[in-house]
């Protein structure tokens, strides 16, 4: 639910007051990057969309009704929209799998850790299909609520939380728990 203070900063920026708009900006600017990163596993292309979404939410930030749903839910529209247009542009010049990096670090063996866990994770995702894989990653890394997620992709709480509830006994059913031993979806059923 909306705090009272984020309706208010809403209603500021509907004003013409566009100042407000940076404290919801820091206010959601880590979430909206780790929503991209997660995705894109490119730390400068998850910078890049992270930057044009809240360009796009600052443009178009009197077009937002609160009472038509979440502002979060609705940046969370404009950032898979942004990386659903950039790998349209993007497709002909370099294959998705390729994109995967890491952030440079000085743990190298926690990086490659790191980079093994996202191996078998995406490998294992890959039993999802895409809807169910995009509510799975949305509930356990992006830890929205399904009220959220059925914002974000224009479906009923109940169907979100069937969609998940089905992907996790896919999962389960072909033995790929190891998600839950690699602490990626600790604590997702609430």
């Amino acid at each position: 639910m909306q705090s009272f203070e984020e309706q208010n900063l809403i209603k500021e920026c509907h004003n013409g007051n566009l100042d407000k708009f940076g404290l919801l900006y820091d206010r959601y600017a880590d979430k909206i990057y780790r929503y991209v990163y997660y995705r894109m596993r490119h730390k400068e292309m998850a910078q890049d969309i992270t930057a044009q979404v809240f360009f796009k939410a600052l443009e178009n930030i009197k077009n937002f009704n609160q009472s038509k749903g979440y502002f979060s839910a609705w940046l969370y529209r404009i950032a898979k929209n942004a990386m659903v247009d950039h790998y349209r542009v993007a497709r002909a010049h370099y294959d998705i799998d390729d994109l995967w990096d890491l952030a440079g670090g000085d743990n190298p063996s926690e990086e490659a850790l790191m980079k093994e866990r996202i191996l078998k994770t995406k490998e294992l995702l890959k039993n999802l299909d895409a809807q169910q894989r995009e509510i799975v990653i949305m509930r356990t890394w992006d830890d929205l609520s399904y009220r959220e997620i059925a914002q974000i992709t224009g479906k009923t709480e109940g169907n979100c939380k069937m969609i998940f509830s089905r992907a996790i006994a896919k999962l389960r059913e072909r033995e790929l728990v190891m998600l839950v031993l690699m602490g990626f979806l600790t604590g997702c059923v609430k």
